[in-house]
């Protein structure tokens, strides 16, 4: 019936509408008929052989439209990928970006039917306002509605330039104390943490902040400062000396990732194979 009535206001005639679906001109009458009856209401005026839509069938016509254009789109996805499916994933943009997609395409070679579609959140969000389906999450498992699996902790170091340790003469946290610390937004407490750590009580660290860690990061790399970070997403910069550990004092931090899904979409299964295949990875490389 909806597929008959659409062909008609489309068309603006039965008997195209019979053509474009493969049945007769009568056939489709009576869909139309059908439907009228169904919702109660005439959905178009005769006028001898022509049809002109009355203003409920024109403003049904319009929402019609775009809800068949929607289930068609899902067919085809389904069609396309009959044996996947879509996962709408929300990732911090220093761990997608470092961590996640060298090893993403092992993944997606695994799961050959689920398309992914990455998406950078920084704080946590309502899923209930979103198509997301899972988020990569750094902090503590408190993710109201949602279920956070947890993937592994993590252990900052102060990072500099060599310039920069060599300018400051950093050979212990007091040093550390008076030199320019560089800051992220959404760790406004891992210097003091770590100060404390070395048996310092500092409150107060002034300097610029960032938004994102690799933001920091570069910061520090073109001696603006010294950042506190995780090694294992800025372990290329170390590896090529463009960033050196200050102080070898590693610090481990009470937040952790976490894989965080909604209660009501724990069953999707895009989201439960990447979360078995996300397990997976970190045991073996744990």
């Amino acid at each position: 019936m909806l597929q008959a009535f659409d062909a008609a206001a489309r068309t603006g005639s039965f008997t195209a509408a019979a053509r474009e679906m493969n049945l007769t001109q009568g056939a489709v009458s009576k869909q139309i008929i059908s439907l009228e009856r169904h919702l109660g209401t005439r959905l178009f005026e005769r006028r001898g052989n022509a049809i002109v839509l009355t203003a409920a069938g024109d403003s049904y016509a319009r929402d019609m439209r775009a809800a068949l254009e929607i289930i068609l789109s899902a067919s085809l996805r389904l069609m396309a990928n009959p044996g996947g499916g879509n996962l709408h994933l929300a990732v911090l943009p220093s761990f997608g970006t470092r961590w996640l997609m060298p090893r993403l395409p092992h993944f997606l070679k695994a799961h050959p039917g689920v398309t992914v579609n990455v998406l950078s959140r920084l704080s946590p969000f309502d899923f209930r306002d979103t198509g997301i389906h899972a988020a990569i999450h750094f902090g503590m498992p408190d993710w109201p509605g949602a279920d956070c699996t947890y993937l592994m902790g993590e252990e900052v170091v102060p990072v500099c330039s060599p310039e920069f340790l060599a300018r400051k003469g950093i050979r212990s946290p007091e040093d550390l104390r008076g030199a320019e610390l560089l800051h992220i937004a959404s760790r406004p407490d891992s210097w003091p943490a770590w100060f404390r750590a070395q048996g310092l009580d500092v409150t107060e660290c002034s300097g610029m902040t960032f938004e994102q860690l690799l933001t920091a990061a570069q910061a520090a790399l073109v001696g603006m400062g010294a950042a506190l970070l995780p090694r294992f997403l800025i372990q290329r910069e170390l590896d090529q000396g463009e960033l050196i550990v200050a102080l070898d004092r590693p610090h481990r931090s009470d937040r952790s990732y976490y894989l965080v899904v909604p209660r009501d979409r724990a069953s999707h299964p895009p989201a439960v194979a990447f979360r078995a295949w996300l397990l997976g990875v970190i045991a073996r490389e744990s």
